[in-house]
């Protein structure tokens, strides 16, 4: 039998095979149990998968992606993995990635309508809105899709940090943190923005630095 994807079912085929011969029992050891240390929150591009960039195999991390890597207070798919990861999965680390030339980010940055999607970015737009002085202040669009993938990764960082589950397993003293990245598309590199947040009282003291990286200055009620 042929089905109208029978190119992506005969590479699932040499794939497996190609593990299997590399280490017979993978897929019985993954089948067994799920036990990642991550949560990865990026965006939906194809070009972004999270376990090939940096080198880790299937199961070594929880992926919760959409459109521009946004956390909304609203959204419970991205709340649920949230959930899930933190208080089942018992991840330590979760990491908000950002990427260079996201369409999103440059939706916004244009004022294009696209659709529907619009209402989603319309959270992008807030940081836009937000920063709208330092975006102003750069010469070209690039540096500005390159500034705003950033503070867009370093505003959801605070995001994550606002939910009730990550707040709560800070107060019961679990080990969590997390982290800004964005990844360049350009040569592979991710790059590290510096805001590594590890529980409520650290919040504003690297948000401040992050942005300071960035030539900002932030207020005090800022968050």
């Amino acid at each position: 039998m042929t089905t109208p994807l029978q190119n992506l079912i005969d590479g699932n085929r040499r794939w497996s095979a190609a593990v299997r011969d590399t280490d017979p029992n993978f897929f019985k050891n993954l089948a067994e149990q799920q036990s990642p240390k991550y949560l990865w929150i990026g965006c939906s591009d194809s070009r972004v998968p999270a376990t090939q960039i940096v080198d880790l195999p299937p199961g070594e991390i929880f992926v919760q992606r959409n459109v521009a890597n946004v956390v909304a207070h609203t959204d419970l798919n991205c709340l649920s993995a949230i959930q899930f990861a933190v208080d089942v999965l018992k991840v330590e680390h979760i990491i908000v990635v950002g990427h260079y030339g996201c369409g999103g980010i440059q939706a916004v940055l244009d004022k294009r309508r696209l659709g529907l999607v619009d209402n989603w970015l319309r959270h992008v737009g807030d940081v836009a809105q937000k920063h709208d002085r330092l975006l102003s202040a750069l010469d070209t669009m690039k540096l500005r899709n390159v500034r705003l993938c950033e503070l867009n990764a370093i505003e959801q960082v605070v995001n994550v940090c606002h939910t009730t589950t990550v707040m709560d397993a800070w107060e019961r003293g679990q080990n969590l943190s997390v982290h800004a990245w964005c990844y360049s598309l350009d040569n592979g590199h991710m790059n590290d923005l510096d805001m590594h947040v590890e529980g409520r009282d650290a919040l504003f003291q690297k948000y401040t630095h992050a942005l300071g990286r960035l030539g900002l200055q932030v207020e005090p009620m800022s968050l």
